[in-house]
């Protein structure tokens, strides 16, 4: 029968939550933790002393943090003066590697987990492959961009308690929803077919992105032990990653499967996409 967009949403995540725990899934979420630690391992062992330095002293220069560290020491804090520029750094370097592990995720899960979803559920869905590894790369690369100017501009809010919480989520869910997307339907939908479900989907698809980016922020949580988290930075940052990669993992089988059905529909009803179908009767349903 045919079922509202809403509905296939609620689906395609109970769908994508049960194949993140198939062993095939989990061994993908590895790839991305191994060659992100050993990127994020030379960065920490030949740079991380210079950039707490760099950070330390343009803060020294800043008015802003000026007035901020002057405040800590009229509190008595003067101890937190050496935590301060460590945190920011880690502030600003936690986002730019939840973007490089996303673009880790959507080479190599992305169209690994779309397999997968396409081979289970849709075997009849015929490869369309109408666009380039390049077109993928530059579609990455170009939205990835916008978020890291959206993560710049902003930067300066997320010291405002409320606006701290709602920006990453967003930022990460646009980011999320225009990457996967596309990444999911590149080798089963031809343009036209992309372009149509795209534009269909938008709204719900940006509801995945978003719900994905707020799922992001849990690991987050693991930055909340205060000074010890910059003693701790490296084995936080990677246990972050491999949270985040599996974060991700779930975001790209919660699209395929949304996306694939809604391709289904597609090809079953000549291109109108008002509804997808949806069976219902979850003791048949295919998994």
């Amino acid at each position: 029968m045919i079922a509202s967009p809403l509905a296939l949403l609620v689906s395609s995540f109970w769908r994508a939550l049960a194949y993140c725990l198939l062993p095939r899934v989990m061994l993908l979420s590895l790839m991305p933790l191994l060659l992100a630690a050993g990127v994020l391992g030379g960065l920490v062992w030949w740079g991380w002393t210079d950039a707490v330095a760099g950070v330390r002293a343009l803060l020294d220069h800043w008015s802003l943090s000026a007035h901020l560290l002057s405040w800590l020491d009229a509190m008595g804090w003067t101890h937190l003066r050496s935590v301060v520029a460590p945190m920011v750094l880690v502030l600003v370097a936690v986002p730019v590697v939840v973007m490089v592990c996303m673009l880790l995720v959507s080479a190599f899960m992305v169209p690994a987990i779309t397999a997968l979803v396409r081979d289970r559920r849709f075997p009849h869905l015929q490869a369309q492959h109408a666009v380039t590894v390049w077109q993928s790369v530059l579609w990455s690369a170009k939205a990835t961009l916008i978020a890291c100017f959206a993560l710049v501009l902003t930067l300066p809010l997320w010291f405002v308690p409320m606006i701290a919480v709602l920006l990453p989520p967003l930022i990460w869910g646009w980011l999320t929803y225009r990457v996967m997307a596309f990444d999911v339907l590149a080798d089963w939908a031809a343009d036209s077919e992309r372009q149509q479900i795209l534009a269909e989907h938008r709204r719900v698809l940006l509801v995945i992105g978003v719900a994905c980016g707020a799922l992001g922020a849990v690991p987050g949580a693991l930055w909340a032990i205060g000074a010890l988290a910059v003693v701790f930075a490296p084995i936080l940052m990677l246990i972050s990653i491999w949270l985040y990669t599996l974060v991700f993992a779930l975001g790209a089988a919660w699209f395929a499967h949304y996306l694939l059905s809604a391709l289904d529909v597609v090809r079953r009803d000549g291109g109108v996409v008002s509804g997808v179908r949806l069976d219902l009767d979850y003791s048949k349903v295919e998994t």
